[in-house]
């Protein structure tokens, strides 16, 4: 006789958390199970040192605004980006009222965000984009300067060292945030477990069947002793990482059909020193190379982990098959179907300058990093840092009807047409976005129990529904009310 419940959940990262966390506050006797595959939570993109952990909200971040044909800089992205992560603000202050995150310092503290250029196009396309964004409600304080001296005074690495003839230009914003999204998710699966949930290490999800009577058969593993199981369940959620993809294609649903991934993988170089570490209080993005991905924007961060603060520089991005850091190398040729195969090979095509800036990466000497370092601190002493393996990257590719392909980049939520099952497909903003993504699954595959749960939503997060920064007011409220929550005032 196989258990049965009313929810599982595959993977322990930070989507998983989130999802898991808000289902037990709208439907408190719904049983949850959750398997975790690694011996710990949040170990792949989840883990501090294999993201960013900026917070993502498009004030530093320079993808999200490019420059249009016509000059003019596109800002709906940043703005989208920005206001999702309010979100997760505000359900973050929910859970510290509620006790479930009784020390929010422990995975959130206050970095400045900058932006920094040099050349001449370069400072006129910060200027711009500074100039599209500063009236924005949710961009309201960030500054801007073509000053040396008053980019010495807010990052005082980049300076010393370039040619004082080299025009340069920087925003800054007080208010940015380092998120540790490891610690999050351990704080949100311990309280999930607290309440009922089970939450299993050590347990791989094999495979997810649909069988006759409409329940999903979910075929685990346990990876110590290697004895097989089955659990029933009425609802299945793939928050996997890049193992999302194969598992959503094995359990036969229609809509994951066409669609492929691009793994991208990204190496840090790390620095400790106390007394580098100590010159440098901030999150410092760039432009991406030609032909980089996104996901590539160089970086000078601040990173604050178990309360201890670094430096990292990158990421310098590769190449591997996994879709895992602690994946298989046949991933990507397991992942290949007939339906998705025209796709690979247009987005292949069509790509050709990120397939040479990737080449390129993977046999990079140690002096061009270096020298990749040294454009945004010149006076970097290499013996203070080390090279790492940070996380891996999974790249939506889509099907298109008109161009055959598309490779995309973002996240994106796949559900099967009655509810039953949904996955989380792509990589960044990812984890800063977690609770708008999970908002979505609830969308999609709970209509029916919406009209239920909206108060309570509205409760935990009180701009659901509405676009906050529509209302100058309100942004302003949520601003201050979810710093004060999160101790970053």
């Amino acid at each position: 006789m196989h258990k049965t419940v009313d929810v599982v959940i595959v993977g322990g990262g930070i989507m998983s958390a989130t999802l898991g966390t808000l289902l037990q506050k709208l439907e408190p006797s719904w049983s949850i199970d959750l398997y975790e595959r690694l011996g710990a939570p949040a170990e792949e993109s989840t883990n501090p040192w294999n993201n960013a952990g900026t917070g993502h909200a498009a004030l530093c971040e320079l993808n999200y605004t490019p420059e249009q044909a016509d000059g003019s800089i596109a800002t709906a992205s940043a703005v989208k980006v920005n206001e999702q992560f309010q979100v997760s603000r505000q359900f973050w202050s929910y859970l510290v009222d509620e006790g479930i995150i009784p020390s929010p310092e422990k995975f959130i503290v206050p970095v400045p965000h900058m932006s920094f250029v040099w050349g001449e196009a370069n400072v006129d396309y910060l200027r711009r984009r500074f100039d599209a964004l500063k009236n924005h409600p949710l961009f309201t304080g960030m500054q801007y300067t073509e000053d040396p001296a008053v980019i010495h005074q807010w990052a005082p690495l980049l300076m010393p060292g370039r040619s004082k003839n080299e025009p340069v230009a920087a925003t800054y914003y007080a208010q940015g945030t380092d998120v540790n999204f490891g610690a999050l998710t351990e704080i949100l699966l311990d309280s999930m477990a607290a309440n009922g949930a089970t939450v299993r290490m050590n347990t791989t999800v094999r495979s997810v069947k649909r069988r006759a009577d409409g329940l999903w058969a979910v075929n685990i593993v346990n990876e110590i002793g290697k004895t097989p199981s089955t659990v029933l369940a009425k609802f299945v959620f793939v928050g996997a990482g890049g193992y999302a993809l194969n598992l959503l294609q094995r359990s036969g649903i229609p809509e994951i059909r066409g669609f492929a991934g691009f793994p991208v993988s990204g190496q840090f170089y790390r620095c400790d020193d106390p007394a580098v570490v100590a010159q440098h209080q901030a999150k410092v993005y760039g432009r991406a190379s030609v032909g980089a991905p996104p996901m590539s924007v160089p970086h000078l961060d601040t990173r604050v982990v178990d309360g201890g603060t670094s430096l990292l520089f990158g990421p310098y991005a590769g190449f591997t098959p996994k879709f895992l850091k602690t994946g298989s190398l046949i991933d990507l040729f397991r992942s290949i179907r007939p339906g998705n195969i025209v796709a690979m090979i247009q987005v292949a095509l069509t790509n050709l300058g990120l397939v040479k800036y990737l080449a390129a990466e993977v046999f990079a000497s140690k002096a061009r990093r270096v020298a990749s370092l040294r454009e945004y601190f010149p006076g970097a002493d290499a013996s203070k840092w080390y090279l790492y393996n940070a996380g891996q990257r999974v790249q939506v590719i889509k099907t298109d009807p008109d161009k055959g392909g598309i490779l995309q980049f973002g996240t994106e939520v796949v559900a099967h047409k009655d509810g039953s099952i949904a996955g989380l497909l792509g990589a960044s903003p990812g984890a800063s976005t977690a609770v708008s993504a999970m908002l979505e699954v609830l969308e999609k595959c709970f209509p029916q129990r919406l009209n239920v749960w909206r108060e309570q939503i509205v409760d935990m997060i009180p701009s659901y529904g509405t676009v906050l920064s529509a209302d100058p007011k309100a942004t302003a409220t949520s601003l201050a009310r979810t710093a004060k929550a999160l101790k970053l005032v």
